[in-house]
């Protein structure tokens, strides 16, 4: 029943194996198969660093402990983790005749229903805790605390489900499946699913702080590349500038400003035909020449690119015939219908990231571009029926969700084939580990309203927790927006605030009227730049840029680190503040980085706001100057061209301080 395997334990009943290992110095790996061996894949994680442990057997139970973290097996196959003070962090939930209460019910904590083929649904149970429950991703909701929430655990456009959880009890929790399903975290018990897998594959940690828990997930799952200097400072972008010239206009007007944006983008629809992987030479002839002029003004180029492919492509017959596509499991293959139909290439599959980067290569990276926007990288499937589709790796219901982790692979390997040390591409999608391979991850095509920026609030904290540190919003949502609407103004001066203090400050949309847009024509959005909205926000945006820009050395630092530790450059007050239990109910202001809360405002027509200071700090407002003692709650005037900031402290340093001076404005 019970075997020690070198320093893991092995456990075996009724055709089930259940190993539990060390992966991490206060951190176990558990892994259960039915009737079969381990399939070695490691998924989101790492390989471990050795930690020491300790596996004792007797004639009812078996344990393992690996620093202050212990699991303990009964006879009947049960699990509980305990810390390092014995107090019982997780326990499963079986209801079963050996337990009381509720003898009759013969529910087991890990359930195998047998889909054929070796693959299961798997559900495995949780006893409920008084608890608090952070991370899981990106989901279009008003939550922080994700208690009492159900959620899907599967990729689709806005929503990156990233499956790792941080609890008010002191572990993390990663669920290392990549498989759609859910997880409900009900307040009478937790629940994880996959429809399809084979393996039931998580991993646990302990830690006295959620610092400590996060470093020890980033140390498991890997640490974000070091973010470009270039990348710190401002982003211009649109749905869509349709040709180079009307790019280098863009980039000429901004010079002339004397704000060159550290990134400027170029959009979708810029190639022939869809899976081309290359410019249109009609409107794009000289991608070399574009991207020396940019950079001689100081603004490094971004391309889109889809990872869709039309029939209509130079490339389709060949990809096709080597099974580099995904597949339709049934009918006809035609994944993604917008501007034509479309199947999705199966990044899974290692020939044909090789091929693709080589593309990429060839009709980019060799004119001058290094980087990449990755757009569709859920993928956006025409209808989310994911039985419908399947990769070389297995079918999408069973591995789907590791999709935009391998995109994001694709090119990282690639740049850094090519020399790049600093490989950064921007992402609509990821999932667990996305952050080693340079994902900067943005929330999606998102609707232009004061609900969608409070829900981008919530989900970017939830997506920092989940270990993704680099993370933005389109300032002034994606959808649905007029450039000239009075009300839309106002949201777009908030939301521009508060991208200011996000990883990184990115202007995107799709402003109306949309001008082009028929049949296989791609026409664009209505005008995206700062210059666009108004003389008044126009102003604001050259300040809040100014600010930015002189706040680069301090986001550097927090980005170092995000590379070298994992630490999100934001996060929730407790995160900071874990013995305050006031910082742990706060979920509408943040700290960016060690010393700066920011406070947005989240509602139209409000120029004041109540932002609770936690205990253990004094705080100074960075544009009064006034000092406040933390643990406290105050009310701060907020008028349209302030968005409320607190230093960490009595005396902020002269960068910091210049910043929100007078002479920024």
């Amino acid at each position: 029943m019970f075997t020690a395997k070198g320093n893991a334990l092995e456990y075996r009943r009724e055709g089930e194996t259940l190993r539990i290992e060390p992966w991490g110095s206060d951190a176990l790996r558990v892994r259960a198969v039915m009737g079969r061996e381990f399939s070695g894949r490691d998924w989101a994680l790492l390989p471990p660093e050795a930690a020491q442990s300790t596996v004792r057997i007797d004639e009812q139970s078996a344990s393992v402990i690996c620093g202050g973290l212990t699991a303990r097996i009964d006879a009947g196959g049960r699990l509980t983790f305990f810390n390092a003070e014995g107090e019982v962090l997780l326990q499963e939930a079986w209801r079963r005749s050996i337990d009381t209460p509720s003898l009759a019910l013969k529910i087991p904590g890990r359930e195998w229903k047998s889909r054929g083929g070796g693959r299961y649904r798997l559900t495995v149970r949780f006893y409920s805790q008084e608890e608090k429950l952070f991370g899981m991703g990106q989901y279009q909701m008003p939550y922080l605390n994700l208690k009492g929430c159900m959620l899907e655990l599967a990729q689709r456009n806005s929503q990156a489900s990233v499956p790792f959880l941080l609890s008010s009890r002191g572990y993390g929790f990663l669920w290392n499946n990549p498989a759609v399903g859910k997880a409900a975290f009900g307040v009478n018990g937790t629940e994880w699913t996959a429809d399809s897998t084979r393996e039931l594959d998580y991993w646990i940690c302990t830690g006295d702080t959620p610092a400590a828990i996060e470093e020890q997930y980033a140390a498991a799952t890997g640490k974000a590349p070091m973010m470009p200097e270039y990348a710190m400072g401002f982003w211009q972008s649109k749905l869509r500038y349709r040709t180079q010239e009307e790019l280098l206009e863009v980039a000429r007007r901004y010079a002339e400003l004397g704000l060159p944006p550290g990134v400027l983008v170029i959009d979708f629809f810029h190639w022939p035909h869809q899976g081309d992987f290359r410019f249109d030479e009609k409107d794009w002839p000289d991608p070399e020449g574009m991207c020396a002029a940019l950079r001689k003004m100081g603004i490094e180029p971004m391309v889109s690119v889809w990872p869709t492919v039309s029939p209509r492509s130079e490339r389709y017959a060949e990809m096709a015939e080597r099974g580099l596509l995904a597949r339709v499991r049934q009918g006809a293959p035609v994944m993604m219908d917008f501007g034509g139909p479309t199947c999705f290439i199966d990044v899974t599959n290692p020939e044909t990231r090789e091929y693709v980067w080589k593309a990429l290569k060839e009709g980019y990276r060799d004119k001058g571009i290094r980087l990449f926007w990755l757009d569709e990288a859920e993928p956006e499937f025409m209808t989310y029926d994911f039985d419908l589709y399947e990769y070389i790796l297995g079918p999408v219901e069973e591995v789907g969700n590791i999709y935009p982790q391998f995109y994001a692979r694709m090119v990282c390997d690639g740049l850094q084939e090519e020399g790049e040390k600093q490989p950064l591409s921007l992402v609509r999608c990821a999932w667990a580990g996305s952050q080693r391979y340079g994902a900067l991850v943005w929330s999606g095509d998102i609707d232009s309203s004061w609900d969608s920026l409070n829900r981008q609030l919530r989900a970017g904290l939830n997506m920092a927790i989940a270990g993704i540190p680099w993370w933005t919003t389109d300032i002034g949502g994606f959808h649905g927006a007029k450039g000239e609407d009075p009300a839309f103004r106002r949201l777009l001066v908030r939301w521009l605030e508060y991208g200011c203090f996000c990883p990184v400050f990115r202007l995107h949309g799709q402003r109306e009227p949309l001008e082009g847009f028929q049949g296989d024509t791609v026409g664009t959005g209505g005008p995206n730049e700062i210059w666009s909205f108004g003389p008044e926000i126009f102003a604001l945006f050259q300040k809040y840029i100014r600010l930015r820009l002189l706040l680069r050395s301090y986001i550097m630092e927090q980005m170092r680190l995000a590379h070298e530790k994992g630490t999100p450059v934001m996060r929730p007050l407790f995160y900071d503040f874990p013995e305050d239990p006031a910082a742990w109910e706060v979920d509408d202001a943040y700290m960016f980085g060690h010393d700066l809360l920011v406070a947005p405002v989240l509602e139209d027509n409000v120029v004041s706001r109540k932002v609770y200071l936690p205990a253990g700090s004094v705080w100074t407002d960075l544009w009064s100057g006034g000092r406040t003692d933390g643990g406290r709650t105050i009310e701060v005037q907020a008028p349209t061209e302030i968005i409320p900031v607190f230093y960490r402290g009595e005396n902020p340093p002269e960068a910091i301080a210049a910043a929100f001076s007078s002479e920024v404005e």
